[in-house]
């Protein structure tokens, strides 16, 4: 007789009934954390951290955390796949599927047990990652992010007219180069640091067409500049003393 996949009585929980059919291993062990807990015990692996269920997600997602690591998994809707990701420091560093629970459950155990980026996608080949992510963990996002920015910035659209020489005037300045660009709405932005907590307290300047910039300082005051130098120089008379890499 085929066996029957128990679905979760109605006073404990209808969320995984939608899941039943492609997870039946979650299904019978009532929740993803219960089945991710009871596969490491199979296995003999440790999940590390403190294992709890995502918030909003009480059957049909996980996370573990420890110190600055954090592993989440999810389970796709429709077909079966975990869908894990895996962070450092608040900086998303890896993610990948998998259909195996075992697979799952290994690359959370890896990751939180401190494994680099380097180990863990050659135990878990299912996992992938990218050059920031990589940068980050070698420590040097910063470079990184002012290389892929200026070429962005070549590529400009009409309403960004400007923005390649903007971006060419902070990089040649010694004090912004040194602090971790980005982009928030038409604003080019500066940071203390390449990963969260980022600083939102530095000045930041737009280009506004027909080589006219705004500023905006810290305390909201606005300033339009004429050309790209003359707003990166308003920029870095502004900044604080104290905005250095952190």
């Amino acid at each position: 007789m085929p066996e029957q996949t128990p679905v979760p009585a109605a006073d404990e929980d209808d969320a995984l009934r939608p899941y039943a059919a492609h997870y039946p291993d979650v299904a019978r062990a009532g929740s993803l954390l219960n089945a991710l807990r009871a596969q490491a015990d199979r296995a003999g692996l440790r999940l590390g951290g403190e294992p709890a269920a995502e918030p909003g997600r009480r059957r049909t997602a996980a996370r573990v955390s420890a110190g600055n690591r954090l592993t989440r998994v999810g389970m796709t809707a429709g077909e079966r796949g975990f869908d894990v990701s895996c962070w450092a420091g608040g900086v998303h560093l890896a993610t990948g599927s998998t259909g195996d629970l075992a697979e799952a459950a290994g690359a959370v155990a890896t990751w939180q047990a401190g494994a680099r980026l380097a180990e863990l996608l050659a135990r878990w080949p299912f996992l992938r990652t990218w050059e920031l992510a990589e940068a980050h963990e070698r420590g040097d996002a910063v470079p990184v992010r002012w290389r892929r920015l200026r070429e962005s910035a070549t590529h400009e659209r009409r309403h960004e007219t400007g923005l390649r020489e903007l971006v060419e005037a902070a990089h040649a300045q010694p004090r912004l180069r040194a602090l971790s660009p980005g982009r928030s709405m038409y604003w080019l932005t500066f940071s203390r640091r390449a990963a969260p907590p980022l600083s939102y307290d530095l000045p930041r300047v737009a280009p506004l067409g027909d080589g006219c910039y705004r500023v905006r300082f810290d305390d909201g005051r606005l300033q339009d500049v004429d050309g790209a130098e003359a707003a990166v120089a308003a920029v870095v008379d502004a900044l604080p003393d104290d905005a250095v890499p952190s």
